[in-house]
């Protein structure tokens, strides 16, 4: 009798105790309102209703992941805090004409020390280095910098039931995009984004053609020319 009540107990504890989780519904609803399915971004409407997007990242602040979140729960959590502040950045200067425009005290948005985690205080760049030390690459294609030339804005938030099978898609949609890349057999001019990571995109075994090939619509040569396109900074909206 004495296990069993002990048994209860630890129960009752872990449910009392179990991290509550960050609710991304107001970001994916002020997501489905004001961005395209091609990802273009209507930061004018998004200034509008700063209010909300400032309330959203307050449930973040206030509802951090917990030692007992899944790997999903929490990279969706991350994969949000770092498009909806990039959005909080943008919009606290729009009408800007690129993301690079945005800056206080000499800073770019990517290195503010003003996203909350919590207590903590961390940049843009600190967030996309917690994601990618999670493993897997396709987080840059998630992530959006509010430039052209960065991967679409998903308009919706992400969750963690259907975060593998949006990560995907997403990898799938910019590599197969002839405006992000230009995919042939023998030579492929590809997205900077796989020079400045190229690490994340390369195993022991592997390169970075080998993780184009997983996705792309048309199959590269192990020996084919790479190239990398310009990258243009100017607004996604």
């Amino acid at each position: 009798m004495k296990t069993i009540l002990s048994l209860l107990f630890i129960l009752t504890l872990s449910i009392n105790y179990a991290s509550p989780r960050a609710d991304h519904s107001l970001w994916d609803e002020l997501l489905k309102q004001y961005v395209t399915s091609a990802g273009r971004v209507d930061y004018k409407n998004f200034k509008i209703n700063k209010n909300t997007v400032s309330a959203y990242l307050k449930e973040l602040k206030a509802h951090t992941p917990g030692t007992d979140w899944t790997k999903n729960e929490k990279m969706a959590y991350y994969i949000n805090m770092y498009n909806a502040y990039t959005v909080q950045f943008i919009i606290s200067k729009y009408p800007v004409k690129s993301p690079k425009d945005v800056s206080y005290s000499g800073k770019d948005i990517w290195h503010l020390k003003l996203v909350e985690l919590g207590n903590k205080k961390l940049t843009l760049t600190m967030v996309e280095d917690i994601l990618r030390g999670y493993g897997d690459p396709r987080i840059h294609f998630a992530i959006n910098c509010g430039a052209v030339s960065c991967p679409k804005l998903l308009n919706r938030a992400y969750k963690a039931e259907t975060l593998n099978k949006d990560l995907t898609t997403q990898t799938k949609n910019f590599i197969n995009n002839s405006t992000k890349n230009i995919i042939r057999e023998k030579k492929i001019q590809i997205s900077k984004i796989f020079e400045w990571y190229a690490v994340d995109f390369k195993t022991e075994k592997t390169g970075v053609i080998d993780f184009i090939n997983k996705y792309s619509k048309v199959q590269i040569s192990p020996k084919a020319k790479i190239e990398y396109l310009p990258y243009s900074w100017a607004l996604n909206g």
